[in-house]
């Protein structure tokens, strides 16, 4: 979640990196430093823990300049938020400052190895290994920096988006991506890097967004783009539109697409440093919560409005599951207003993409005011909902400006499986063998988001089939009986068709007398334990002329010849199902509703925060 600027020109380096870093502080807000190469071609660098403002005064105190250098705004993943933790790096020589976004998942072995090479380290963190091992290969090689670079990225096991600078190699720099976006600008005479447009759009609206696997060399004569083998690849620039709102959709024609393609990434960043691969630990200080309190809880109450509500509710079953704590789930606007049962021993929980929700907050002032600790589950650092709880979870989804949440509806579905994992292990609820196996398939959601979203054309031609239908009914059971309920408030919300969603077993207690052939019926039917349960659903269904829509995990003939379309997601863990299940219906939605003309991320009468009751 990280922030990157890098830049090469004939301004002063340090006011461009700053103020951009100053535009990239939504990804991190735990330390931020600058590395700048001054006119005698040493490198000189500023840190600082915390917030940008301290860089500021760091910077003020001791000025430097100089004709190019690097950026960082650090979200901690490995190592405490401190001033030796934040980036830039150096490595043994001084020589050499690298600043990364990501996670390095075998950096205890490489820095093993470079240990016995004599390398001594100063931080905590995984991306200093990188820096040491440029410089190892540079040494053993005797080569220059680009190739030196090039050669420590296969060695390298995680994701990155990696730049780097050295005082052996003046006026260059050298950059790579593997998951975390990088886009290089192209200005007058000066260039930059960055992990995203807003950074450096107010340099220059020419930009070059970089893929997986590539790496740039950086100089004053410009950009130039090879594969990690040194191979040259072509790469063209694209022109931003003056609107910097526009240009901030990467792209896409509306928000909520780009939003629903930037899944894969919060989820990533949501989990970056939460979770040990090697042990049944998860990593959530921020919470404000030890196990020992976590112990001490006998029941919860998830809060939340809207699709925050729905995230809630799944809460409800992988706590319940996993945690064997009673959970209540209440929406915000009714829960101060039937006088609560919360006392000390429940901890009731706070979910909020932007943490000022009036209702959620009047909820928080309630439970607290009846003598109980509070959670909030929150994307916004220093929004007054994480200013006034106990302790937060932060979901790292980054701004989302689409008013039809997506991207931040996945990272609570990420925060409070966190949650549920952290209060099953701390009250012995969970087997380390069952709590490993979750962590493994929950760092291949990202992966599997991507591949889902990499031809959306089947769901795109399904919209042009059923966006004339005034009524819709979503059907689900367990774990994804909520993402009908947020599936169909997608669709309300966009395309103004009414929808409504339901528990599957409660069909025949009312919405079956719906059902007719002007009534789809869109059907959540991975294969879990009540699979067969669904299938029997769909039948009823179809017994009444009904059209169904199923969204599945796995192969089924009988599915198939039920339904009269089938999309299919990739299978995981039951209890994360609805991380993968949700997608289908947030295209689906998209897509009726771009068909019907609609506002898609501005639907009429909604705002993105409800600040007022």
């Amino acid at each position: 979640m990280c922030g990157i600027v890098g830049y090469i020109g004939p301004k002063n380096p340090v006011d461009v990196l700053v103020e951009g870093l100053r535009r990239l502080e939504y990804r991190g807000y735990d330390s931020a430093g600058v590395a700048v190469v001054e006119q005698n071609g040493e490198i000189s660098i500023r840190r600082a823990a915390g917030r940008l403002r301290d860089l500021e005064k760091v910077l003020a105190q001791s000025p430097v300049t100089g004709h190019y250098g690097v950026g960082h705004t650090r979200w901690a993943t490995h190592g405490r938020p401190t001033e030796e933790n934040a980036h830039p790096h150096r490595d043994s020589s001084g020589k050499l400052v690298v600043v990364h976004n990501g996670i390095i998942e075998n950096y205890v072995e490489l820095k093993r190895e470079l240990e016995a090479k004599g390398h001594e380290f100063k931080s905590d963190t995984d991306t200093e290994i990188v820096a040491h091992a440029i410089e190892q290969e540079m040494t053993n090689r005797g080569c220059d920096l680009p190739t030196a670079f090039r050669a420590v990225l296969p060695q390298l096991r995680g994701i990155y988006s990696l730049v780097c600078i050295s005082a052996d190699a003046p006026n260059t720099i050298v950059a790579a991506r593997l998951g975390p976006p990088l886009v290089v600008g192209l200005g007058q005479d000066e260039y930059f890097v960055a992990s995203d447009i807003p950074a450096i759009l107010m340099h220059t609206k020419d930009m070059v967004f970089m893929e997986d696997h590539e790496v740039v060399i950086v100089t004053p004569e410009g950009p130039r783009f090879v594969d990690v083998e040194g191979n040259a690849i072509e790469k063209k620039a694209e022109r931003i539109p003056w609107d910097p709102i526009m240009a901030e959709k990467g792209g896409y024609k509306h928000f909520m697409l780009k939003e629903i393609h930037e899944q894969p990434r919060a989820v990533r960043d949501t989990l970056l440093g939460r979770v040990s691969l090697e042990s049944p630990t998860i990593y959530l200080e921020e919470m404000n919560l030890s196990d020992e309190q976590l112990r001490q809880v006998e029941r919860m109450a998830i809060i939340a409005c809207g699709t925050s509500w729905h995230a809630g509710l799944v809460g409800k079953f992988l706590i319940e599951r996993l945690a064997g704590v009673p959970v209540e789930v209440d929406y915000a606007s009714e829960f101060r207003y039937r006088q609560p049962l919360v006392d000390a021993k429940t901890l009731p929980v706070y979910i909020s993409q932007s943490g000022e929700t009036a209702d959620t907050l009047a909820a928080l002032r309630e439970a607290k005011a009846r003598g109980a600790n509070t959670l909030g589950i929150c994307n916004v650092q220093g929004s007054m909902l994480t200013r006034e709880a106990t302790g937060t979870i932060y979901t790292h989804a980054g701004p989302e400006i689409g008013v039809a949440s997506t991207k931040a509806f996945t990272s609570q579905l990420v925060a409070i499986t966190l949650l549920a994992l952290r209060l099953g292990h701390a009250r012995g609820k969970i087997a380390d063998d069952e709590f490993m196996e979750i962590v493994k398939h929950l760092y291949h959601i990202p992966a599997q988001m991507e591949q889902l979203l990499a031809d959306d054309s089947e769901i795109e031609q399904l919209a042009h089939s059923f966006q004339h239908y005034a009524d819709f009914l979503y059907l689900g059971r367990g774990v994804n009986y909520p993402i009908a309920l947020e599936g169909a408030l997608k669709l309300k919300e966009i395309s103004y068709i009414h929808a409504e969603g339901y528990p599957a077993g409660e069909m025949k207690h009312g919405p079956i007398a719906l059902i007719d052939e002007k009534m789809p019926v869109v059907a959540l039917a991975p294969q879990d334990g009540v699979f067969e349960k669904m299938l029997s659903n769909i039948e009823e269904v179809k017994a009444r002329s009904g059209v169904v829509i199923a969204v599945t995990d796995g192969e089924s003939e009988e599915l198939k010849e039920k339904a009269d379309a089938v999309l299919q997601v990739p299978p995981t863990h039951e209890l994360l199902s609805p991380l993968l299940m949700v997608v289908p219906l947030q295209l689906l939605s998209y897509y009726i509703a771009l068909l019907r003309g609609c506002d898609v991320d501005q639907p009429r009468n909604l705002a993105k925060s409800v600040t007022v009751e």
